[in-house]
């Protein structure tokens, strides 16, 4: 049987936001890689802001040593209108996968929550919560929030109305308010308001 050489761990964030895009990161350590740089690591949604920043630098840092890398792509609103929520996700995820280059027989995969990776990935394994249990998938999520909430930071200077800073694009009283006072904007999901995307 060929030797595993890399271990890869993937996570999504912003499958249900009403705004702006779903973001795909793809994290992979070599085999021999030491875990235990990834002590006291959580699932991005158990950390602070400041916390996620803290890790966010440490796995950028792992990067540019080449200890470790990672990849991420994003699917628009207006994509997902288009397409739809799920094939946005696997578009996203392949797209950030594809970025890599592995060798689908080399590697092992492991997935957060509903997530497969194509099919010629032999050995992957779709973990419930595994963004909590398995420290590269924690990695990944990690990535996947920080670049998805600073594009959305980002997008509040075009549109200042909405207060996409606070928020980052999900359906909080404060934005349905927004939206209802001043329509909606470019990033906006149709489709997730009940409108003909």
């Amino acid at each position: 049987m060929n030797r595993i050489t890399h271990i890869v761990g993937i996570d999504e964030v912003g499958r249900g936001p009403i705004a702006g895009p779903v973001t795909v990161c793809t994290c992979v350590v070599p085999n021999n890689f030491d875990f235990e740089k990834f002590e006291g690591i959580k699932d991005s949604k158990k950390l602070s802001p400041k916390k996620r920043q803290e890790w966010f630098a440490k796995i950028s840092d792992l990067k540019s040593c080449g200890e470790l890398d990672f990849t991420f792509s994003s699917v628009s609103a207006k994509e997902i209108d288009e397409i739809g929520i799920a094939p946005a996700i696997k578009k996203a995820l392949n797209k950030s996968l594809e970025k890599l280059a592995l060798n689908p027989l080399l590697t092992t995969v492991k997935l957060d929550g509903s997530l497969k990776a194509p099919k010629e990935f032999i050995f992957q394994e779709t973990i419930i919560k595994g963004d909590e249990k398995i420290p590269i998938i924690s990695a990944a999520s990690i990535v996947a929030k920080v670049t998805r909430d600073k594009y959305m930071t980002e997008q509040s200077e075009i549109y200042p109305l909405y207060g996409f800073e606070k928020h980052k694009g999900y359906g909080t009283v404060e934005h349905y308010k927004s939206i209802h006072k001043h329509g909606i904007s470019p990033l906006h999901r149709k489709s997730f308001l009940g409108l003909n995307a």
